[in-house]
Order: C-alpha cells, then sequence, then structure tokens
C-alpha cells in the first residue's frame, strides 16, 4: 500500500479490510514523511505499534 491511499483508509468512516502479516489491521494514523503508519490488531485494539505503510495489504 502506498502512503495517500493508507492515510484515506485512516480517515475513511468505513471500515477497510485491512491486513498486516495475515492479521487484520486498524490504522490509527499515517505520519506521509517517514511512510510509516500507527495500527493495531482489531482483536487487540491495545496493541499499538508502527509499521511501513508498504507492508500493509488492502483486501477488496
Amino acid at each position: 500500500m502506498n502512503t495517500l491511499r493508507a492515510k484515506e483508509i485512516s480517515q475513511s468512516p468505513d471500515m477497510k479490510h485491512v491486513t498486516y502479516l495475515d492479521q487484520q489491521i486498524y490504522i490509527q494514523h499515517v505520519d506521509e514523511q517517514n511512510a510509516t503508519a500507527r495500527i493495531f490488531p482489531l482483536h487487540e485494539p491495545g496493541n499499538e505499534f508502527d509499521v511501513n505503510v508498504d507492508q500493509l495489504i488492502e483486501h477488496h
């Protein structure tokens, strides 16, 4: 995924199917300068961490 799309998803009111290492995640925030996203697994909302946006996969 690219930074622009990750930011669009993070600002969207609709839930999108996005995964990181085969786990469905929620994008909390996108840092465009560093191309990273603050995410958490849907089943573990207290476990926030940063990843490179190119490691995120959007499923349609």
